[in-house]
């Protein structure tokens, strides 16, 4: 009983340790990518690297392997990932005008609070599109439009998984904002390891699904190793 529970605490501190180094390497490999070029291919990063860490047998990784994943996948995805983030950050920022608008400025009563609670689902939609997308982007080799395709057909057929990102994200911004230090010490890397556990656990995605890799079936050679 004794050697179960330290067993638990060493995992737990372990994967405490392996979400810190990543948001250390998110925020260093931003700065080296002169944060316009650095942010998103960072984010692609902080998700194959997760996605490696799930594959893994061995997942009591050092900060030497963690540090290497996440630096190999950032420079294999400099281009790709700034061609798919850019575009969605813009999608992002023109619903959030939009909403702004509504909101802000008289859109004529009852109309207005239809479109105000249009954007906000729309919104909700890209907010688990978002989440689901990067995850895709890490275990598939495909363009950017053949992501967002499939991405936008999970959410759909993959309800629970769409359900638990939602929950899981909600309950995190609940856990910053009661805990500011959680996302000064740990950041954007905890969603990126969230987003990756429920896709692995309930999307049933090929080469990134528990219960084929319980399984021991092999992964696609189309699919990435790790970017």
């Amino acid at each position: 009983m004794l050697s179960r529970f330290a067993l638990s605490y060493e995992r737990i501190c372990r994967t405490a340790l392996m979400v810190f180094i990543v948001n250390v390497a998110m925020i260093a490999h931003t700065l080296l990518g002169v944060l316009v070029f650095g942010f998103f291919p960072s984010i692609g990063a902080a998700h194959t690297t997760y996605r490696t860490w799930l594959l893994c047998e061995d997942r009591a990784w050092t900060v030497r392997n963690t540090w290497s994943c996440f630096h190999k996948a950032w420079k294999q995805d400099i281009r790709s990932a700034n061609a798919f983030g850019w575009p969605l950050l813009c999608l992002w920022a023109l619903l959030i005008f939009d909403y702004w608008v509504v909101n802000w400025h008289d859109a004529g009563g009852r109309i207005g609070v239809a479109v105000s609670g249009a954007l906000v689902v729309l919104m909700a939609v890209l907010g688990i599109f978002t989440l689901l997308s990067w995850v895709l982007r890490a275990n598939f080799e495909e363009s950017g439009l053949w992501i967002a395709k499939t991405t936008i057909q999970m959410v759909v057929a993959r309800p629970l998984c769409s359900l638990m990102s939602a929950v899981l994200f909600a309950l995190l911004v609940w856990v910053w904002y009661t805990w500011p230090g959680v996302l000064v010490v740990f950041g954007l890397s905890v969603p990126a390891l969230l987003s990756c556990m429920v896709v692995f656990s309930y999307a049933k995605l090929p080469g990134m699904d528990i219960h084929n890799i319980s399984a021991g079936v092999s992964t696609p050679s189309h699919m990435t190793e790790g970017r």
